[in-house]
Order: structure tokens, then sequence, then C-alpha cells
């Protein structure tokens, strides 16, 4: 077994990439009200702040910030995945790793994690989310997807940084400006 080396740090605050095991799959925005339902829920038994969050089709980027004295965010993303798969319909496929297990085969089984060192980094975050729905080429503006928290909250609180691209292609983007 795998020993994978995590920063845990007590009220730290994280930046999360969840994926789906089917790629082509469009499951957490058809379903996005169920798995707002089961971060409700494991919120309500394990709180943590959602600084910011994109939904994507196949995956999902957060940024969280877990409560003073509290640095387990592996139960929160387990009880967010069992949550949802518990409600969502099977996939067509589900590969026989998973299956022996007795897992649903939505989810890939990890999910990548990385600690927010700075306001230079969390900014550089900030940015990753609010572009991921262009980067996935689903729309030209980052105001024109609906599944990202960034859109609601003011822009006047982040710093645009130069080195992240805000569009699939950087010189597509200074042709269109």
């Amino acid at each position: 077994m795998s020993n994978y080396r995590r920063l845990r740090v007590p009220g730290g605050t994280y930046f999360f990439t969840v994926r789906l095991q089917e790629q082509r799959s469009d499951l957490l925005v058809s379903h996005i009200d169920l798995l707002r339902d089961a971060t409700r829920v494991c919120r309500k038994r394990w709180p943590f702040a959602i600084d910011a969050a994109v939904i994507l089709p196949n995956k999902l980027h957060m940024i969280w910030t877990l409560p003073e004295g509290d640095h387990d965010f592996s139960k929160r993303w387990r009880m967010i995945k069992s949550g949802f798969s518990r409600h969502a319909p099977p996939p067509a496929h589900i590969p026989e790793s998973h299956r022996k297990r007795g897992e649903k085969g939505i989810w890939q089984r990890r999910f990548w994690e990385h600690l927010i060192r700075d306001e230079d980094d969390l900014a550089m975050h900030m940015h990753l989310i609010r572009s991921a729905p262009i980067h996935a080429g689903l729309v030209k503006r980052p105001s024109d997807w609906p599944y990202c928290s960034l859109n609601y909250q003011s822009a006047g609180r982040l710093k645009t940084i130069a080195p992240v691209p805000s569009a699939p292609n950087p010189k597509a983007a200074a042709i269109a400006s």
C-alpha cells in the first residue's frame, strides 16, 4: 500500500482537486443538488469553510479552511464522496478493482490536495478555480459558468496574477482583446 505524505496543518487552508472515475461523465453538474446536499451534510457534522469552489462536469476544485485544531480533510472528502455515491446513478462500467471492494465506481479513489502557503498562493489557486471552466472549454468567460462560487463574490477582494493565463490559449486571449 502506498504511503502518501500529506501536510496536515490544524486550521489550515487547502486547495483540492477531486475527480470522477469516468472522465467523460457529466455527473457532477447533472446531479449538482446531490453534491450540494452531500457537502451540506458533511459540513454540519464536520464543519469547514468553503472559500472557493468550481464544479465541472467530471471534477471539482475547492479551497477549504479547516477549524482551528482540526486537520482531517480526508474524513470530510470520504463523507462527501460516499454521500454523493449513495444516491447517484451507477456508472455504465464499474472497474473490477472497485467492484471487488464493493464500491460504486463513481469517484477516483484519491484526491489531490495542496496546503495554501500565503496570500500569493491563495490568489493563484483562486484564479485557477475561476478560470477552470475556460480551460475545460465550457465557456468563454468565467462569469458564464454557473457552478463557480467566485462568480458570486466581490471581484475586488482577489488579486490578479500574471503567470496564469485566463484562457486555454494565451495567444487567442490576446487576439480577442
